[in-house]
């Protein structure tokens, strides 16, 4: 008997005697393809419906095939194809189910059959290829179950024992969450509510939206010519989403923050910065997380009084790579919104709440677009990414006038319609957003959303126009009891080193700058004094003297608080440079060698071909940068 096999690799032939058993079948195909293991699955029909199973008892002939029919191969592992990607691989084994390592699958004859065994057994390991992030790696070994302590009124056991009124709580339980004014369940919560059951979570897979026409639809013209239920995305109706991938945004002291708004206290123009801290797990929300901001960094930006507009940074790579050698990441982005009220009481206007606005429409999409560039790792997504951490904080007034910062995020639905290119901003009414129309360039789905009429009912509502409220995702932004510090606060007098892109006068990052803070720094507060991360970002990115590749030892010190490194890198031949550069500097400004130079001398001099200072025509060498005369 000859059956033909379809796979992601093509399609072969494999040829069966009589009375062959499906066993045999998967060897077969295991030598017509060459693997080397037998990690994947044998189905009759397309679809991944009617599995053939390894058998050494069952007969091909009871399968009632028939000469040149065609079956259809799974590969169950990513790396079942190694000459490559492993992406096709792995698309086709996240189609099928939630599985276990590939390592873990059976390398015999009767593979299969071992493969979904060990696939109901355990169906929460991760899948190829997708690594989560750390914190959520430490959840999941976590059970997230809410203990509760012995009711002494409904009770009837022993202490050691269990009921219905005291036993352990799914960190998903509505009423805990209602009790507890939790608005929002964490995100591992929801996953393990999807993974709660028989099935264990078998065939949980978070589908990602899409509001684009599948491309590869061969039964008609390209749109706008034509479009077919196959390849024509679904009509959108948005929900209240029940999680957040993120449950608190906790800035390590109030510093930062104060740092961060002097911009608009010194210019009465808002502000822009980006988060950097980690992520770490909440105690306070079940299996929840939070995220530690560390520092602020504040990209290339243009502002006035009611506007903010982002410039592009050629260094935005430079940033990221600085966060990770310090072990830090881009968390989330914060901004101002701020028209002072009282000048002599320090009260500022109120601006937000739920007579005007939260979020504008405008800084919607632009949470959305940063949301999208920051995708979430996710091992039920087939994709391996399932929507983002990265959180938005604005700065405004409260009720009391009083400067206050709140926290969001806004829903994976309306992260999909940014992306998508649906979701526009409207011109007069910050509250709200406007769907795009179909054109011929574009199909956008119907898009809507559901509110209650005077009468009290339930009405569906075309999202043209579309209230910002539907999208929305509460955040809780604060600071701590205890202020904690990555980067500690330089003590007075010494003031704090200059912020990176403020181009006003005394805040400018450059060499005299450098000097002024690290003057009369001593070895043993050296660490301490660059422990900051725009201390950092400038001997980065200084031009004086190039001394970002030999800055990894310099991090490590910081990073982990070791003085043994910092006094290494502080007697490095490098920063020897950089401080006789400062020490020569202060000379010349304090009136010292070069400060003066009469008429005839300055006719004489020669100007240093590496640091272009004007030196005298007796010196040999520079008298800033100690080089010899060229």
């Amino acid at each position: 008997m000859l059956l033909r096999i379809q796979s992601p690799e093509g399609t072969k032939r494999v040829e069966l005697r009589s009375g062959a058993t499906t066993s045999r079948l998967f060897e077969k195909v295991k030598e017509a393809f060459e693997l080397d293991s037998y990690a994947f699955a044998i189905y009759r029909s397309r679809g991944q419906k009617d599995e053939i199973l390894s058998s050494k008892s069952k007969k091909v002939e009871s399968l009632r095939l028939q000469h040149g029919d065609m079956l259809y191969m799974v590969p169950l592992s990513g790396d079942l194809f190694p000459s490559t990607s492993a992406a096709p691989a792995a698309a086709g084994a996240e189609a099928m189910e939630t599985q276990s390592e590939p390592e873990s699958r059976a390398s015999s004859a009767t593979g299969t059959a071992s493969v979904r065994e060990s696939r109901s057994q355990t169906a929460l390991v991760s899948r190829s290829g997708v690594e989560e992030d750390l914190v959520d790696q430490l959840l999941w070994k976590e059970d997230g179950k809410i203990p509760r302590k012995r009711d002494e009124r409904l009770c009837r056991h022993g202490a050691n024992g269990r009921c219905i009124h005291c036993s352990p709580l799914e960190p998903y339980d509505p009423t805990y969450l209602k009790e507890n004014n939790i608005k929002h369940m964490s995100f591992q919560s929801y996953l393990r509510k999807l993974t709660h059951g028989v099935d264990k979570g078998k065939f949980a897979a978070l589908e990602d939206l899409s509001c684009k026409i599948k491309p590869g639809c061969t039964d008609h013209p390209p749109w706008p010519k034509g479009i077919c239920s196959k390849c024509q995305p679904s009509a959108v109706t948005l929900n209240r989403q029940p999680y957040r991938h993120v449950d608190n945004v906790m800035f390590e002291n109030p510093a930062l923050v104060e740092r961060f708004l002097n911009y608009w206290r010194g210019t009465g123009h808002q502000r822009l910065g980006l988060l950097l801290g980690r992520h770490e797990v909440h105690k306070d929300v079940p299996l929840g997380v939070k995220a530690t901001v560390a520092a602020i960094y504040e990209p290339p930006q243009e502002s006035s009084k009611d506007h903010i507009r982002l410039l592009d940074d050629p260094r935005s790579a430079l940033v990221d790579e600085l966060a990770a050698a310090l072990g830090l990441s881009r968390v989330g982005w914060i901004f101002t919104d701020l028209i002072a009220d009282d000048v002599a009481r320090g009260t500022v206007k109120h601006l937000r709440g739920m007579e005007t606005w939260f979020l504008s429409a405008q800084e919607c999409m632009l949470a959305g677009q940063l949301q999208a560039r920051h995708p979430n790792p996710c091992r039920l997504a087939p994709s391996g990414y399932y929507g983002s951490k990265f959180a938005t904080v604005v700065v405004s007034g409260d009720r009391e006038n009083q400067v206050h910062m709140e926290g969001y995020q806004v829903s994976d639905q309306a992260v999909a319609l940014v992306r998508d290119g649906c979701y526009v901003p409207t011109k007069d009414a910050p509250e709200l957003a406007w769907i795009r129309e179909s054109s011929n360039k574009q199909y956008v789905p119907d898009v809507f959303y559901k509110e209650k009429d005077k009468y009290g009912n339930e009405v569906t509502k075309l999202a043209r126009p579309l209230p910002i409220a539907y999208l929305l995702v509460d955040v809780p932004a604060s600071t701590p009891r205890e202020p904690l510090y990555t980067f500690p606060v330089p003590a007075p007098p010494r003031a704090p080193f200059p912020v990176e892109n403020r181009l006003l006068d005394g805040q400018v990052q450059d060499f005299s700058a450098l000097s002024a803070y690290l003057h009369r720094v001593t070895e043993d507060e050296f660490l301490a004094a660059v422990s900051d991360f725009h201390v950092l970002y400038y001997l980065a990115t200084m031009d004086t003297v190039h001394i970002k590749d030999v800055l990894p030892p310099l991090l490590s010190a910081v990073r982990q608080q070791d003085q043994l490194l910092a006094h290494e890198f502080y007697h490095s031949t490098e920063w020897q440079t950089v401080l006789q550069l400062m020490d020569a500097a202060g000379a010349a400004g304090a009136g010292g060698p070069g400060a003066q130079m009469s008429p005839v001398a300055a006719a004489d001099a020669w100007a240093c071909q590496h640091c272009t200072f004007l030196n005298r025509a007796e010196s040999g060498t520079c008298e800033i940068c100690q080089l010899p005369k060229m």
